[in-house]
């Protein structure tokens, strides 16, 4: 799918007309793709909807040129990041760099030391728009295809800018795609706040048909972030929503302030598991384009 430019864009969410024997059809398919647990009451959204454009990053800069920095920051070093994760980020050229106008975030491995002093086996990059830009509610999206292999974890996610005061979880974080490698076929759309975080967010899967890999192919990725709703999407397929009410009993949705915008890939971790023999290195994210809409 080309790139557009446009400034305005509208996403329709309404079904087309159908026989009621298709329909049936399409309900049983869908039943079988995305588990019951997953579906929400809710999974239906009144459309089509206008947004416009107030945000984007669409990497036309010149071959293996870095990052916009007006744009994008670096998170440096090798701790784990809470996650057990085995890479040391850097802001090298060789982590991640501008490419036939994507994004490429490479995880290598390689021994290497970072300015904290640990010294790590893969490196990776993990880029974010902390002090640069954040936005409360709108469209989130990216078109992106991902690494394949036993240990990755790529994700593009949200954190709110609020982090450095109240910390992590009471920020709120929203995941708009994480894949981890021994689940190729599925993707997971989740949030995490106070009283349900890690392993107890809120969290729906999508999978492909048919044995088919998110790393073959470019996919959409979006998030539709409103008061007190929020709408996950895969290639224009709408097949989550959420609200308060899918909070644990005696929690609170922290949804309600600017958050900023983080792309990465993780090596290892408690989630995913380690790289194995079936690890294939150099992997790659390639990210077509980033953009953030409002109503």
């Amino acid at each position: 799918m080309p790139k557009t430019k446009n400034q305005d864009l509208k996403f329709g969410r309404v079904l087309p007309q159908a026989s009621a024997f298709n329909v049936a059809l399409r309900i049983v398919f869908i039943s079988i793709l995305i588990p019951c647990s997953f579906i929400s009451s809710t999974n239906s959204a009144n459309g089509p909807k206008v947004w416009r454009l107030t945000w984007s990053d669409e990497f036309d800069g010149p071959k293996k040129s870095p990052v916009d920095a007006s744009k994008w920051s670096y998170d440096i070093g090798g701790n784990g990041w809470g996650n057990s994760e085995l890479e040391t980020y850097t802001s090298r050229i060789s982590n991640s760099y501008v490419e036939d106008g994507r994004l490429v975030i490479k995880a290598l491995k390689e021994t290497f030391t970072g300015p904290d002093g640990i010294r790590r086996d893969y490196t990776s990059a993990r880029l974010l728009t902390k002090n640069k830009f954040s936005q409360a509610y709108g469209r989130f999206e990216s078109r992106i295809k991902i690494p394949y292999g036993q240990g990755m974890w790529p994700a593009f996610w949200l954190l709110g800018n609020n982090i450095d005061t109240v910390h992590w979880p009471n920020c709120g974080e929203i995941d708009i795609m994480e894949n981890i490698g021994k689940e190729p076929s599925i993707v997971h759309g989740t949030f995490h706040g106070p009283g349900y975080s890690g392993g107890s967010g809120v969290s729906a899967a999508y999978a492909l048909s048919s044995g088919r890999k998110f790393s073959d192919d470019f996919h959409t990725f979006a998030v539709e972030w409103e008061p007190n709703v929020m709408r996950f999407y895969v290639d224009g397929r709408l097949y989550q929503t959420r609200t308060p009410a899918d909070l644990p009993s005696g929690t609170s949705w922290v949804f309600d302030h600017p958050s900023f915008i983080i792309l990465n890939v993780a090596v290892g971790g408690a989630w995913p598991g380690n790289p194995d023999a079936t690890t294939v290195f150099p992997q790659q994210m390639l990210v077509d384009y980033v953009r953030v809409y409002q109503r």
